[in-house]
């Protein structure tokens, strides 16, 4: 199983869609499914007001049976505050028709996170999903941490 992310500055050209084989999971029981782990990648400083971060997650399922992950973006706010509103940044995921879309953020004691539910995907054994997002500063004086990682589900 490997884990990798690439951030760079504005604008990222020649990004292809994410693999057409990889389904999202439909949520046909009564009971959601729980991560039982995070594979973090490095964090980056919230760019200045009007400014982006574009990047890439990147998953591969090394393993011999299906595995469900989910990319995820955390937004953290600094420790001594003031804590970001969902507000104050843009999510933003490229679709597989190559067009960017709104993802919505949710927040929870200081911390801004894209929904795990909806950005889940079922991985065969060999194949990867490449996720690419951009996150846009809106509020002037933003501070704070993005941290894109994979939540594995077991």
């Amino acid at each position: 199983m490997a884990l990798t992310a690439a951030l760079v500055g504005i604008g990222v050209a020649g990004a292809s869609p994410a693999l057409a084989s990889t389904a999202p999971v439909a949520s046909t029981s009564a009971t959601a499914l729980v991560p039982v782990d995070f594979l973090d990648a490095p964090t980056r400083a919230l760019p200045a007001a009007g400014q982006s971060h574009t990047f890439t997650v990147s998953y591969r399922n090394d393993s011999s049976v299906d595995q469900v992950v989910a990319p995820q973006i955390l937004v953290e706010s600094p420790d001594a505050g003031p804590y970001l509103a969902p507000a104050d940044i843009k999510v933003e995921r490229r679709g597989a028709d190559g067009y960017r879309e709104v993802v919505s953020v949710g927040s929870q004691t200081g911390t801004l996170f894209t929904d795990l539910v909806a950005a889940q995907h079922t991985l065969r054994p060999g194949e990867t999903l490449t996720e690419r997002y951009r996150v846009t500063v809106i509020a002037p004086g933003a501070a704070g941490t993005v941290q894109p990682r994979v939540a594995l589900y077991g």
